[in-house]
């Protein structure tokens, strides 16, 4: 674990900061859903910046701590009056992901706002969300849900083709300031899941491409995934290959189950202040490298597994999350993202980005 580098004494000023762009207001009631894993200091910023902008806080501290591993584990249980409590709030803070789990659906559908905070305080303050990025979520969101029928491709010899109109985009820009809404902290990026049974071609993982679920580690070696009507039919290449195929088979729920393999969420990061190399300047480093690989402007988010997050009913715990390097995307022919670049000035918030080696 790398030493922590910002002042202590900045931690409450950018939680403060963060409230401001949740707008939290007088009155209001947040909530701070923690675990045994959670920095103590990051509830005493929450505390101070809840109070200094006239709202209520309380802690609700769960008994055990999140498998970060396997997305969608419900970890707030069948405690009598926690969903309640929680449904209640306007601003929950959960310091872990909660994606894919049923109960933020829940306290959202209700109203609450729910906000993710799971990185080092670096990573925080590098990714709080700048001017900009939000109308460049919306931007690229728009762009995308228009699309119905999406293409990437790579130097690599990646070529897929997916059609979409089923699931809805879903989009991340940093912060939660609308009622239901769901965002984490350092957010800058689009998903969406493919159709059902749609997605056919091959993708090419390359040296400097990555994993950040579930093994967090740079690719060393290529790998060459085969894709027919929506899943994974063929992994081959050297030890990520080997990797990929033993996650995903540990997550089978029986020999002939596919689940794992299916093709989930596929999006595009778009964070100016995201940075590739942030893996080999940490290392394996989940409070690192959880938010900063997703969203670095110019990858290529690939995915495996669920889709329950936006209505489909794939629960498989096979998750793997690849942000790529390199690539290229059509939507209906018309290109998104050229090699890692956006050449559309609303989306082209970064400078200077880096390719993969």
């Amino acid at each position: 674990m790398s030493k922590q580098q910002i002042n202590p004494a900045r931690i409450p000023a950018l939680f403060r900061k963060q409230f401001e762009l949740c707008r939290v207001s007088p009155g209001e009631t947040v909530v701070l859903l923690t675990d045994g894993s959670t920095r103590r200091d990051y509830v005493q910023a929450g505390f101070a910046a809840a109070e200094d902008l006239g709202a209520n806080a309380y802690e609700i501290g769960m008994s055990n701590s999140p498998d970060w591993l396997r997305i969608g584990v419900e970890v707030v249980g069948k405690a009598k009056g926690m969903l309640e409590a929680l449904s209640s709030a306007d601003l929950i803070c959960v310091f872990h992901p909660p994606n894919f789990s049923g109960w933020q659906k829940t306290v959202r559908a209700a109203g609450a706002r729910v906000l993710s905070i799971a990185d080092s305080p670096e990573v925080l303050a590098k990714l709080q969300s700048p001017p900009g990025l939000k109308e460049a979520v919306k931007r690229a969101s728009a762009l995308w849900g228009a699309a119905k029928h999406i293409r990437l491709t790579s130097d690599a010899g990646t070529d897929l083709t997916w059609s979409r109109g089923e699931f809805r985009v879903k989009e991340q820009y940093g912060f939660s300031e609308e009622a239901g809404r769901f965002d984490a902290w350092g957010a800058g990026h689009i998903t969406n899941f493919p159709d059902e049974g749609s997605a056919n071609g091959t993708v090419v993982l390359q040296p400097g491409d990555m994993w950040i679920l579930p093994y967090i580690r740079a690719v060393e070696n290529p790998v060459r995934l085969e894709v027919r009507d929506g899943f994974i039919r063929s992994v081959d290449g050297g030890l990520d290959a080997k990797a990929f195929r033993y996650w995903l088979d540990s997550n089978k729920r029986a020999e002939d189950d596919l689940d794992p393999y299916a093709v989930s969420h596929l999006g595009v990061g778009l964070h100016p202040g995201g940075h590739w190399d942030q893996i080999i300047r940490h290392g394996n480093d989940f409070d690192e490298l959880h938010i900063m690989a997703r969203v670095f402007s110019g990858n290529f988010l690939f995915s495996t597994g669920p889709n329950t997050d936006m209505g489909g009913k794939r629960d498989t715990k096979g998750h793997i999350d690849m942000p790529m390097c390199d690539c290229t995307v059509h939507l209906d022919g018309e290109v998104l993202m050229d090699r890692g670049r956006f050449h559309d000035p609303v989306l082209n918030l970064a400078t200077g980005i880096a390719t993969a080696v």
